[in-house]
This record gives structure tokens, sequence and C-alpha cells, in this order.
């Protein structure tokens, strides 16, 4: 039981175990796999002891980069790009350049050869790609500054990677690769266009081969995929886009270029196609599939003894290189004038090496770039600097913010005006319901914690104010104690609920409005002391359901009956819910709120039924039609 199916079974089991549980600690699915592969691999030995077996299967997983690159070059656009040029070419090219050179010299200064120091220098120099922006999703972080100067340095490494691809084969070791030929020569070589050609007939192949790349990517690929959906079977569509991948990565293996590098350039010339999104829906399975093999490969042929044998080394290297990638993105967080607590984000978010750093590893070690040995304990470097990222994000979350609020108490602006209404929050949700209070006659005082949306708003005349909302003395200095109401519009959820919890306490004269994420979220707000909380996206979304209703021919005013008669039932249901979910909060696990959910669900249809065939209540005047005689009278009222 040791064959290549047994190690692929073992392999997908810990997958589907180890990866949820790491989702819901908050860890990530990369260090998922990881750590699946390490608890399958150097501790329990389940997988390992038939080298060939498992040697094929790695294979199989390093496929997932391939087709990694391949997305990641069909979401370059060309106009994208050029939006981001400044802070992708700016904070991105000397993040990566300036971290290559520092980690290169550093090697050189333990005494490595050159080529080795500049390799090891330009893997460790990015970072995870999975880890970050997932973990910016999560806590409602990628519109931030820091957020999205992050996103900017990641798109520039994901790119980076196709010439460091490129490079590394140019850095081989001699004494390595006289290794090699001396095992290909026992062994057999691999079936290549270039074996024995000169110099220029090599470059002149290579060339050749990326043109055919570009052209056949610009004029037959379209025209092959439009052919193809013709036949409206997804099936040959997902064969199609596989073998365009498999296609492309064969014809670099013939040519001695690194696959990555040829379905790279596939995407980025299919990146303004109509078929793009269909590419990405077809390949992406495959590729998190592949990828997620290929991460627990590399956790399941980690050495336990190399780690524990000189942990305080490997230890000290990792915190070293963090620290000096620490330094590198503070300095250019203060170069490109981000603010104090997206410079943190920024810099502990972006210090760790990313899992482009395990496969720039094995693609160097079958260059004969780095020897064995050394790429070993690089890849754990990088895996422990992985392991300690979630860290960093709790020490982010447990402590910048709270020393930002006491520094940036005298950075507020000074309020001198007072209204019925203090709005705490004016992005596109606080400038609607400002805009309308002030239409009809009401004061309001506005209060936003992004300055760049202030300096916005006081452009088109809007007076809004700096300072954030949950500080009580700006509450105090808005005239929270005579105001009549508050409008909580931010768009964070857990700052939400600790502003509904201290006004209602200190305030509890104060109507509260505060906009609420989701249903569970509606119902926080609600046992803290909101007043009203109305989910962000209902409104907009019932009234784009029936602008599709009335676009598939539905009578407008049978749409109307349905939207209001959906409207009452969804407020129903909701108050009834409440109940449920006070006594557990939990919903996912409070099989009671879930059953009644599901009720409430399944008369809604009935309910939209019924609502159909009544007659029309007071409550819908304004689409009852008026009476036969009516024309006449208004004639006969006012004569011409």
């Amino acid at each position: 039981m040791d064959g290549f199916l047994f190690q692929a079974f073992i392999y997908l089991c810990a997958a589907v175990i180890a990866v949820p549980i790491a989702k819901r600690l908050g860890l990530g699915s990369v260090l998922g796999y990881l750590i699946a592969g390490i608890v399958i691999g150097p501790l329990t030995g389940l997988v390992g002891s038939n080298a060939e077996a498992m040697q094929e299967l790695q294979n199989f997983a390093e496929f997932g980069v391939v087709m990694m690159l391949f997305l990641v070059g069909l979401e370059l656009e060309p106009h994208m790009l050029w939006e981001m040029r400044n802070r992708l070419l700016g904070l991105g090219g000397l993040q990566v350049s300036i971290t290559t050179a520092l980690i290169t010299g550093a090697a050189l200064l333990l005494g490595l050869y050159w080529s080795v120091a500049l390799a090891i220098g330009l893997i460790l120099s990015l970072s995870s790609t999975a880890i970050v922006l997932q973990t910016l999703n999560e806590k409602g972080l990628t519109k931030t500054d820091g957020g999205r100067a992050s996103f900017s340095i990641l798109l520039f490494q994901d790119m980076a990677v196709i010439p460091i691809l490129a490079l590394i084969p140019l850095l081989a070791l001699p004494e390595l690769t006289n290794e090699a030929a001396a095992h290909t020569q026992t062994q057999g070589e691999h079936l290549s266009l270039v074996t024995g050609l000169p110099g220029w007939a090599h470059a002149l192949v290579v060339i050749n081969a990326v043109a055919a790349i570009l052209l056949c990517g610009h004029f037959l690929a379209r025209p092959l995929f439009r052919f193809i959906a013709t036949t409206r079977l997804p099936e040959i569509f997902t064969a199609s886009a596989l073998l365009l991948v498999i296609g492309i990565a064969l014809l670099m293996t013939l040519v001695g270029l690194s696959p990555a590098l040829g379905t790279f350039l596939a995407g980025v010339v299919l990146a303004d196609s109509e078929f793009r999104h269909e590419l990405e829906s077809n390949i992406e399975p495959f590729k998190g599939l592949l990828l997620g093999l290929f991460f627990i490969t590399v956790g399941a042929g980690i050495d336990v003894k190399i780690l524990f044998g000189d942990f305080t080394t490997i230890l000290g290297l990792t915190l070293g290189v963090m620290l000096l990638k620490g330094a590198v993105l503070f300095g250019l967080a203060r170069l490109f004038s981000l603010k104090l607590g997206d410079k943190w984000l920024f810099t502990l978010g972006l210090s760790q090496v990313g899992e482009f750093g395990f496969v720039l590893l094995n693609f160097s070690l079958g260059q004969y770039v780095l020897p064995p040995e050394l790429a070993q304990t690089l890849s754990l470097v990088v895996a422990l600097s992985m392991l300690l990222t979630p860290i960093l994000f709790i020490f982010y979350d447990k402590f910048i913010p709270t020393r930002l609020q006491r520094q940036n108490n005298a950075e507020a602006d000074a309020i001198d005006e007072q209204g019925s209404v203090i709005i705490a929050g004016s992005g596109r949700f606080g400038q609607i319901v400002n805009r309308l209070l002030i239409s009809s006659g009401i004061s309001t005082v506005v209060l936003d914690h992004e300055a760049s949306t202030i300096d916005m708003l006081r452009q088109f005349g809007i007076k809004s104010h700096y300072g954030d909302a949950s500080r009580p003395d700006l509450l105090h200095a808005a005239g929270i104690e005579q105001a009549r109401a508050l409008v909580i519009a931010i768009d964070d959820q857990k700052r939400t609920v600790e502003i509904v919890e201290y006004v209602k306490r200190r305030y509890p004269h104060i109507k509260i409005f505060a906009r609420a994420f989701d249903i569970k979220h509606d119902y926080t707000l609600k046992k803290k002391g909101a007043d009203v909380a109305v989910r962000e996206v209902f409104s907009g979304s019932l009234q784009m359901g029936a602008e599709v209703l009335k676009a598939l021919g539905m009578h407008p005013f049978d749409v109307e009956k349905m939207s209001h008669a959906f409207r009452r039932h969804d407020q129903a249901a909701t108050e009834q819910l409440y109940g449920i979910w006070d006594q557990d909060p939990d919903i996912i696990n409070n099989q009671l709120f879930i059953t009644r959910a599901q009720e409430h669900s399944e008369t809604l249809r009935e309910i939209l039924e019924v609502d159909l065939l009544q007659l029309h209540d007071c409550t819908e005047r304004g689409w009852t039609p008026p009476p036969k005689d009516y024309a006449q009278k208004l004639v006969d009222q006012h004569p011409t």
C-alpha cells in the first residue's frame, strides 16, 4: 500500500481534514496545506517511503504552479496596470530590488557564492499573496490605504516571478551542473529541441517559441474558443482550456524554458479576451487542487532533523529575514506617505516569505543553482515565516489601533458646529443619508476617519470633519448631548457595535440608526441598543430584483405588490427570529434558528402568490387605477 494511488489518497485526506480546521483557526489555506504535509510526512511517516511514487505526485502537483501563473497573467489587464503604474513600479519595484540587494549582501557576508546569494535574495524578497490577500479580505482592510499599497506590491511580486524564473537558470553552479551532466549520461536525456544546438540557434528557437505563443494567443486562440463556445458543451471548453495550458507548458519544456513563463505570457495575451472569465472559472478548480497538493508535498518534504537539529539558527534566519523586510517596507511606507496605521499594516502584513518561495526554491534546486542542503534550510525559513504571519496580524489587531487612538487624539479636526444629527462615516452609505437630511433642512455634523474621503467631499462643498467617531471627546465636541439622532454608517462591524454600546449607555435619549452588514450584525446592533439597524444592501438588492422581474415581462404593478409583500415578510421573519437568535447567537450551530428560517423561506412563495391575487390596500393607493369617469370630471372642472 505505498503506490501512487495510496499516496494520492493520503494527500487528499490530509487536505480535506487540515485545511478547513486551519481556516477556522484563522491560519489560512496555505498554512493548512503545509501543516497537513508536515503531519503526514515527517511526523507520522505516512508518505515518503516510496520515493518514486512521491516524486510522480510532486511532479503532478507542481503543474498547479503553471496554472497559477496562467491565471495571474489573465488578471493583468493593460488598463489596470496603467492606472496602478505609480505604486506598482514605485512601491513594488523598490521593495523587490532593495530587499533583494540587502539579502544578497547579507548572504555574501556569510560566505556564499555570488550566484547563490543573488538567488536567495530574489527568492526571499517575495511575500505571500495567498495569506495576505485572504487576511485583508477577512478583516475588511482591502480598501484601506495600507491594503491597497499591499496589493500593489503583491501584484508586482507576482509579475516579478516570471523574470526571476528566466534568470535563475543563468545562475547555475558549475560543480552542480557537472554532476547533473554525469547523471544525465547514465540515465538518458529528456526530449528537447535545443539539445546540441549552438548558442545562436538555441536563442533563435527560444525567440520563435515565445513569438508563436504571443501570435497564436492573439490570432488563433480567440477564434478557437469562439468556435468551441458555439457547441454549448462546458466540458469541451474546459478540455480546451487545459489543452492550451498543457500545450504551452510542453512547448516551453521542449525549448528549455520554464513552463510557467509560457503560460504566463499566454495569460497576458488573453487578458482582454471576452473568454477571460470563462477560462478563469474552468482553470481555477484544477489550479487550487494542484497547488494545494504542491504545498502538501513541500510540507511532507521538510526534514525535521534539520529543523530541530539547528532550530536556533533557523529561527534566527527567519526573524532576521522578516526584520530586514519589515525595515524596507516601513521605509517605503514613509517614502510614499502612508499613515501610521497603514504603515504598520503594510509592514507587518508583507514581512513574511511567500508561497512563491517554495516554487522558486524547487526550481532553483532543479536548475542546479542551490545545493540540496541549503534549499532544505531555506524551505524551513519560508515555512516558519508563513507560520508567524497570523501572529503578526493578531498583534496588529490587538495593539496598533489602541496605540493609534492615543496618538491621534491631537490630530482630529476641531469641530466648531453642532447639528440635530451626527453622522459617523461619509462613505457611499453615509453620503446618501447626509444629502437627504440636508436637503430636508436637517442640520448634520459628519465625522470620518479617512482623510482622503474628507478632502474629496470638501471639493464638492460638503463639510465633513476628520476624526474617529468612537472617541468620546469627538462625540462631545460634535454635540452628542444636544443631538436628536446618531447615524453610524462606518464600514467596520466591530467598531459600529462598540459605538452603539457606548452611546446607548451614556446618552440613552439619542436615537441610534446603524448600518448593518448582515442579519447577524443586525441582531447584534439591536441587542446593544440600536433603535434601527438597516442592512446595507437589502433595499438595493430588492430594487434590483424588481427591475429583473420587470425586464422579464411582469407588470410593474405586480412587481410593486410583490416587492411590498417581500419586504413585509422579511421584516416579520427577522423580528420573529430575533428571539431565537438571542438564545444562541451562533447561527451556524443554532438548529432551531436554521429550521425556522427554512420554514419562512418555504412560505415566502405562497405569501407572494396570495398577495398577488389580493385587491389593492391603502398602502398601494398610488397604484390604484382611477375611476372610469375620472378624466371626464377633470375636463368638466377645467374647461379649456
